[in-house]
């Protein structure tokens, strides 16, 4: 079966085109830097061209709200009419847990992406996933100041790429669901706690002070912004586990 990954050398791109490759089937690696691009509409044509399933993993080089929401609406519309012109049968595209309950640009963008595809009458499924153990780093640095990190005490459940990728193959694999299915990592507790610990087990000096009015990238975090708040599928790899496979990629 011929699939497309649109963002296919990205992080969780690159993962999901090996995953899916070593199941057998033809899968095509999507990005600008191989000639195809959803902003433009470059190689769009030829790259659906016999293709059943196309995930779309594709991501906004600026984080700016404007530029986001503009990304994801032009590159989800330019994607969806040659996937219907196609034939495709099934659009899986990657989202996030709490996308629509929170004031963050980005996620305005997605809530706009989903819309789309949800119109689109093309089969569908939406993954959302909890916030990747692999941002922390970025999370930590956007809310330091100096020698000291800001963090909301709001709960967080962050989940490995590597599991993010497995389920993503999944349910490219699966029938269409025409709906949503969350995914999460294994653990939950206060978004400050997981930071601290990341920053501990790294090395990195820096403290980590619990602030309820911290945003994350612009977003007010609440208790409950950034957890499933029903049904979830929990991925495998914890935290422990996920920082002793970094020490060793490293």
């Amino acid at each position: 079966m011929k699939i497309v990954v649109i963002g296919g050398t990205g992080l969780i791109g690159s993962k999901t085109v090996a995953t899916l490759r070593q199941r057998g089937h033809e899968v095509v690696a999507a990005s600008p830097n191989t000639g195809v691009n959803t902003v433009t509409g470059e190689g769009l044509k030829e790259a659906m061209a016999g293709a059943r399933v196309v995930i779309d993993l594709a991501n906004s080089p600026s984080f700016e709200d404007t530029a986001v929401l503009q990304f994801f609406e032009t590159s989800g519309r330019n994607l969806l009419a040659a996937e219907a012109a196609a034939a495709v049968r099934h659009h899986v595209a990657l989202s996030i847990v709490g996308t629509d309950r929170s004031d963050n640009g980005y996620f305005r963008a997605k809530v706009a992406q989903e819309k789309l595809i949800k119109a689109s009458g093309i089969p569908y499924t939406i993954i959302r996933s909890t916030q990747f153990m692999e941002f922390l780093r970025g999370i930590a640095d956007s809310g330091a100041d100096g020698n000291i990190v800001r963090i909301a005490p709001g709960l967080f459940q962050p989940i490995a790429a590597d599991d993010v990728a497995a389920n993503v193959a999944d349910v490219a694999l699966a029938p269409p669901r025409n709906g949503i299915a969350e995914i999460a990592g294994p653990e939950r507790a206060p978004f400050n706690e997981f930071v601290a610990r990341y920053l501990q087990a790294v090395g990195d000096p820096r403290e980590v002070v619990r602030d309820p009015e911290a945003r994350y990238f612009g977003g007010r975090v609440e208790e409950h912004s950034l957890v499933p708040l029903g049904e979830a599928r929990l991925s495998h790899i914890g935290f422990d586990e996920w920082l002793r496979r970094s020490r060793a990629a490293a």
